[in-house]
């Protein structure tokens, strides 16, 4: 209960300062704030950096207490280590189906930074690519299971 009531403030306290910085910028000139730079780093920065801040903190928050979560409970920490290597596993696959040929732009010419044959960029694409296949034939495969299953109970 006092935790939940720490929350609330802590809550509160962010959208008041969001909500400052947001009112700060509608309380200065439209016109002079779209042509001044030096006004635009005083009003708009701010609520940049606080939004930033934000995320940053929510993504630490979030995977910190999945850290947390998994570690407190073995088998979920074993089901999770065994996905993340039937993944890994998937991604070598993709990783040699790939190829690292040219990549030609559309007069037939070789695109540069990164078109070239050989390239790195062409081959971690072609990895993707290959990847997004094959999860997504799993994911089809699993819903048409599922289908299957639920017309069999129907």
């Amino acid at each position: 209960m006092k935790s939940n009531k720490i929350l609330n403030i802590l809550i509160a306290l962010i959208a008041i300062v969001g909500a400052f910085l947001f009112i700060r910028i509608f309380m200065q000139d439209s016109d002079l704030l779209q042509t001044d730079g030096a006004l635009q780093n005083k009003v708009i920065s701010p609520i940049v950096y606080f939004s930033t801040f934000l995320l940053i903190a929510a993504i630490v928050i979030a995977i910190g207490l999945s850290l947390w979560s998994l570690l407190r409970n073995p088998e979920n920490l074993k089901k999770t280590l065994l996905g993340l290597a039937v993944l890994g596993l998937v991604l070598i696959f993709a990783y040699f189906l790939a190829d690292s040929n040219a990549v030609l732009d559309t007069q037939g010419k070789v695109i540069p930074n990164g078109g070239e044959p050989g390239s790195s960029v062409n081959k971690w694409v072609g990895t993707g690519i290959w990847y997004s296949l094959a999860l997504g034939a799993v994911a089809l495969g699993f819903f048409v299971i599922d289908l299957g299953k639920g017309l069999i109970k129907s």
